[in-house]
């Protein structure tokens, strides 16, 4: 479509398939659908989303005869000898009915009334008619004799009889997998090769060690099959996210459960290879990123994002015994050779590390940060889940500590981004995968001596310690200085604590300081008397300082003896009394009210730089924040339940943050505190088990199974609200878990000491405490929590789509999305790449420049608006 008359007769052919006649199947006009177009950008710019709308809506029939018709066209360009032929069989026609497909696709999947007809139209097996030839008939003998008889036999012989042919979609993926591996189309020409279908793996690294040859013609090819392959895939986008686990894909589960294993096995190594041999780091011309779009990393996103979505694919379960099984998951799950895993590990971090290396350039913004990091996680965490042995590796290897560092810098880095929660709650799920092996905790007592590689923001200032000590410090800051948006995360948080506690040794002060904090924090009656539920992240908490102290009480002098100096806080809980709690907090209340002018002397600078929030501590450059409801102090900066003994210490004059949104001043005791959990219902955290129980465990049923989470019970649920809309706590309530609190061991400690000063704790572990074993807290995935799961990638997918594509060519732009909701956002303000004003024309002098010098020979941007285009 190279002149604009050849895009006025596609144009005015779109106009004609939304007229109410239905177009025969044998007419020439449809053949202008893949001979006209000359681009995606054709395709997506002049079949707008008003004009496929108005022809699904009046004249359906059409749609079903376009679709017909470009997909037998595409199977029949498939088994052509001469396909891709310039002349005979071109790559262009194949190309043009995978953009057609693409681009109706989306609008007929938002159509509700339209389910049962796709479900008919693409799924249901085909009729294929054919012709019988009329049997025998006896002579006529007559002129005359009974013709009108025998020309009705004829008719009924000649009836045709019914076949039945597969479906059509599962014809349709079928092409298109071949299609990915096609010589000459989507695979480098090879001399004296017999098939055109070749399952040969694109790049080295899994299951290959010779690298192919590619081409940037290839690359585009396979890019828009496999940008077909996810529209295919995005059914889910448009279900609520409850529905998306039990009702699944029809055109997944074809593609998960294919039971050829060289398929499976191509394109599963085809698509992790090309995304983990990808090196963002090359140098490149600064800035060549808002100059020009990078064909090469749209390829690697389409594949790391279909890969994502065959792997974390969870069949949905059609009574069949045994269910069915994804074989994507499963050989991702059967990688053993440590080669393949040195080259997942090395690519990973490549990725991972990149942003890190983005932000720190001398030239800001003049490196782009890869767009898949969060992706990149995403395939870190189904490696770890389905594959034990990876995990083994990682750890024994020394590498979990690095890949922790990374995944706390993510969680750090976007704690109060209101659009990446979903990755930080991802995060926060991986450290608790992490710390579900013993080995890494022990690893975690390795002196940290690279935080200088990390970006100012994630630093702590003065920092000298272990891996334990920035892991536990980094958790006090995302559930102290998170502003309320983690709260459905804090038994995660927790757990990885409690999972990583009986192996911690040498705990730094400023640790230790942190864990006294945060059950100071916990055991407030504010938080306490919150919701009905918050007691259980308490317990939580002191099942992990139980650990400590019986297993590495030797090793943790500076952690037990900050735990003496708050001995009257642990006696004071133990007395805790629904009476006593709500006195505390109304006494807290007439005191902010009768002390006003001391209220803004918590927020005056010279305050807040001694006594301020973890987060200000950890960047020096951040703007000095007012307390919000989730980091109010409790009495002012000191304990409330009890009085501080030691109080001049400067630990202990740090404030003690409330994780939780509620606040003394603003609510009562009887307002419940309001969770994120209630929006996403995340993986629930199950009860604490032994190694041994867990070994017990059966071996169909792994750490981290799909299958047995509908009955798994948490035994730390989540702050959230009660049903009622409402929760009024009652001594009765106190009375069913209290007395269970987990404060033996504590108690006997602090008696033991009852006689020596706070400041030196006994020189061992008194012989009435008797260690309990290590307990392992997993979490299980619920069909809910699936569904969370899939719309997290599917978020990150439809927001990629419309970065890469940047306006025509967005897969979903314009459909009514129903798996998440999608917001506009305002333009952001002048900057480097999009100057605005007189102060910025040194910054727009020097991008123009930039993209005159254009890269590899490429054309050069024009200098007139390109930049603020981008």
């Amino acid at each position: 479509m190279g002149n604009s008359d050849s895009k006025l007769v596609f144009k005015e052919g779109i106009f004609k398939l939304s007229q109410p006649r239905a177009i025969p199947a044998d007419d020439v006009y449809w053949t202008g659908f893949w001979k006209l177009p000359e681009s995606a950008e054709d395709v997506f710019s002049l079949f707008t989303t008003t004009d496929v709308r108005r022809t699904r809506d009046n004249s359906l029939d059409n749609i079903e005869t376009l679709l017909n018709t470009v997909i037998s066209r595409l199977v029949a360009l498939r088994h052509l000898p001469a396909f891709p032929d310039q002349d005979l069989a071109p790559a262009k026609e194949a190309l043009n009915c995978v953009r057609i497909i693409t681009r109706i696709l989306p609008f007929l999947y938002e159509a509700e009334y339209l389910e049962s007809w796709g479900d008919k139209f693409f799924w249901q097996r085909r009729n294929k008619h054919s012709k019988n030839e009329p049997p025998n008939t006896p002579e006529v003998l007559f002129d005359g004799s009974n013709s009108n008889g025998l020309e009705e036999k004829e008719d009924e012989a000649k009836d045709e009889t019914i076949e039945y042919t597969r479906p059509l979609g599962e014809e349709l993926i079928d092409t298109l997998v071949d299609l990915l591996f096609f010589v000459g189309f989507t695979l480098p020409h090879v001399e004296r090769s017999k098939n055109k279908v070749t399952y040969a793996i694109w790049q080295n690294g899994v299951g290959c060690v010779t690298p192919m040859q590619s081409t940037k013609e290839i690359e585009n090819n396979r890019t828009e099959i496999l940008r077909l392959l996810l529209t295919l895939s995005s059914k889910s986008l448009y279900m609520p996210a409850h529905l998306v686990p039990a009702k699944g894909v029809k055109a997944l589960t074809y593609i998960t459960t294919c039971p050829d294993k060289q398929i499976v096995l191509s394109l599963l190594c085809s698509q992790l290879n090309t995304t983990l041999q990808y090196n963002g780091s090359t140098w490149r011309v600064p800035y060549d990123h808002v100059v020009t779009k990078n064909p090469k990393q749209v390829h690697v996103s389409y594949c790391l994002q279909f890969l994502l979505i065959l792997i974390l694919y969870p069949i949905p379960d059609d009574g069949h015994d045994p269910p069915p099984k994804n074989y994507f998951r499963h050989f991702l799950g059967r990688l053993h050779r440590p080669q393949d895993f040195d080259f997942l590990v090395e690519g990973m971090l490549r990725t991972l590390n990149q942003p890190l290396q983005a932000t720190s350039s001398y030239l800001p913004g003049s490196q782009s940060s890869l767009p898949w990091a969060p992706e990149m996680l995403m395939l870190f965490w189904e490696a770890l889940q389905c594959n034990k042995r990876f995990r083994s590796f990682i750890i024994d290897r020394d590498r979990a500590s690095e890949f922790a560092i990374l995944v706390l810098f993510y969680a750090l880095e976007y704690k109060t981004d209101q659009a990446k929660q979903g990755v930080v709650r991802m995060c926060v799920f991986i450290l608790q995968t992490l710390s579900t092996e013993p080995e890494f905790g022990k690893h975690l007592n390795i002196s940290f001596a690279t935080q200088e590689s990390l970006p100012p923001s994630a630093q702590i200032p003065d920092f000298s310690g272990t891996y334990a000590d920035f892991l536990i410090i980094s958790i006090h800051s995302l559930i102290t200085t998170s502003k309320g948006k983690l709260d459905a995360i804090y038994p995660a948080l927790l757990a990885t604590i409690n999972n990583t506690a009986p192996y911690l040794q040498n705990l730094s002060a400023p640790s230790s300081s942190k864990l006294i904090q945060l059950f100071a924090s916990m055991s407030a009656p504010s938080f306490l008397l919150a919701n009905e539920t918050n007691y259980a992240l308490l317990q939580s908490l002191l099942e992990s300082i139980n650990a400590i102290i019986e297993h590495q009480y030797s090793s943790n002098r500076i952690f037990v003896r900050t735990l003496l100096k708050a001995r009257r806080r642990f006696e004071a809980l133990r007395s805790f009394t629904l009476e006593s709690g709500r006195e505390e907090i109304e006494r807290l209340n007439r005191q902010r009210k009768e002390s006003t002018d001391g209220a803004d002397d918590l927020t005056s600078p010279t305050r807040s730089t001694r006594n301020g929030s973890f987060d200000t501590m950890r960047s020096p450059q951040s703007v000095r924040r007012t307390p919000s409801l989730s980091n109010v102090p409790e009495e002012g900066g000191t304990f409330t339940i009890g009085d501080d003994e030691d109080s001049e210490d400067d630990d202990e004059r740090e404030p003690m943050v409330t994780p939780s949104q509620s606040s003394p001043s603003n609510q009562n005791s009887h307002t419940p505190s309001r969770s994120s959990s209630i929006d996403e219902p995340l993986p629930t955290q199950l009860k604490g088990m032994s190694e041994k129980a867990r070994g017990k465990m059966p071996a169909t049923q792994t750490a981290f199974s799909r299958h047995s989470s509908s009955t798994s019970l948490s035994s730390h649920p989540a702050a959230i609200m009660s049903p009622t809309g409402g929760f009024s706590p009652s001594p009765v309530w106190i009375e069913s878990w209290l007395p269970n609190l987990p404060l033996h061991t504590i108690l006997t400690l602090l008696a033991s000491s009852s006689n020596i000063s706070t400041s030196i704790p006994p020189k061992s572990l008194p012989s009435t405490i008797d260690p309990s074993p290590p307990r392992v807290h997993l979490f299980s995935w619920t069909p809910m929590s699936l569904g969370w799961y899939e719309s997290l990638l599917w978020g990150f997918i439809f927001a990629s789509e419309m970065m890469v594509q940047k306006g025509t060519v967005g897969v979903w732009n314009g459909s009514n999305i129903r798996l998440f909701r999608v917001e506009q956002v305002a333009a952001s303000g002048p900057s480097l790449m999009k100057p605005m004003g007189a102060v910025d024309a040194v910054g727009s002098n020097l991008v123009q420049r930039i993209g005159r010098l254009g890269v590899k020979g490429e054309a050069a941007a024009p200098a007139g608006g390109s930049v603020r285009d981008v």
